[in-house]
């Protein structure tokens, strides 16, 4: 499953504009949620492409979604999601994003509160018939409502149950929409552009390319590559993630029939100009399926394909 980001932020914050740069998509109907795929820019993905002679690339990618609003009921469609981007507003001159990013966490703990408080009198009632381990899930859940409603945010409570998914143990990266952080009216206008025209109108890099830097950090992520002649193509897995969770992440049957892993710096594959020139030098090795996963690495699953 692609990674996920939700976007929230005070009405007129820019989360929208944020939405429509990230994904390229055009106009969206206000008071809708919107829903989308963002690719994710990585320059080394282009090189190996170009040395290998892949007639395809296909860049990782995020889903973004992107609430209309705030509130329990509507933040609460964010909880599948992996982090979160908060759009600040500090562009229009009337509001203070050190307060709003405060009013936002709160509204996010308020949506906790309401989530566990509707999950403990759903488990309440079927306590009711007795079993010892409902009972314990009831008080545990009781313990988790208290320390919410004492307004401190779920990251802070120590081990919570997995079906839970509160807002407040995500990450969230700031975006303050403005002078001192990204002009997303901007980035809006520029994404239009090629992007060779965009980036004359630029000072230096995207400042997207920041947001998603940043995004990498909090998620603690790493990027892979699988390179041929077809296609290649970057993927994400958390830090520390094995070969093995790299292999289902393309595909389960290629995890399945997982025998072992060729591994190999993406830098290395360029300046050798090819696999086999790769394996020659000795730049290759095999990898079993504990081997984690390090940011650049370039991978060839051998695996036996199901019966």
């Amino acid at each position: 499953m692609a990674l996920q980001v939700g976007i929230v932020g005070l009405p007129n914050a820019g989360k929208t504009t944020l939405f429509r740069v990230l994904t390229g998509a055009g106009s969206q109907i206000p008071g809708k949620e919107h829903v989308g795929m963002a690719t994710i820019a990585d320059e080394r993905l282009d090189r190996l492409a170009e040395v290998v002679g892949s007639a395809k690339v296909t860049p990782a990618s995020v889903r973004v979604v992107d609430v209309p609003g705030t509130g329990a009921e509507l933040l609460g469609n964010l909880r599948e999601v992996d982090a979160l981007l908060v759009v600040l507003d500090d562009w229009s001159g009337t509001r203070n994003p050190d307060d709003d990013l405060t009013t936002l966490r709160l509204e996010l703990l308020v949506a906790d509160g309401e989530h566990v408080a509707r999950r403990l009198e759903r488990v309440e009632k079927q306590a009711k018939s007795g079993d010892s381990a409902l009972r314990a899930q009831a008080e545990e859940l009781g313990r988790i409502l208290a320390y919410v409603e004492s307004e401190r945010p779920l990251s802070e409570y120590g081990e919570l149950p997995p079906e839970l998914e509160p807002l407040t143990t995500k990450p969230m990266v700031e975006i303050r929409n403005g002078p001192s952080g990204i002009d997303l009216q901007l980035e809006a206008e520029l994404a239009e552009l090629p992007a060779e025209e965009a980036q004359e109108f630029r000072d230096g890099p995207s400042a997207l390319a920041d947001v998603v830097r940043r995004l990498f950090e909090a998620l603690d992520l790493v990027t892979f590559f699988t390179v041929g002649d077809t296609e290649a193509r970057a993927w994400t897995l958390r830090h520390g993630q094995t070969a093995l969770e790299a292999a289902a992440s393309v595909h389960t049957d290629i995890a399945r029939g997982f025998i072992r892993c060729e591994v190999i710096r993406w830098d290395d594959l360029v300046a050798a100009g090819s696999h086999a020139e790769a394996a020659r030098r000795g730049l290759e090795r095999l990898e079993g399926k504990t081997y984690a996963v390090e940011d650049g690495d370039v991978l060839n699953v051998r695996f036996s394909p199901p019966r």
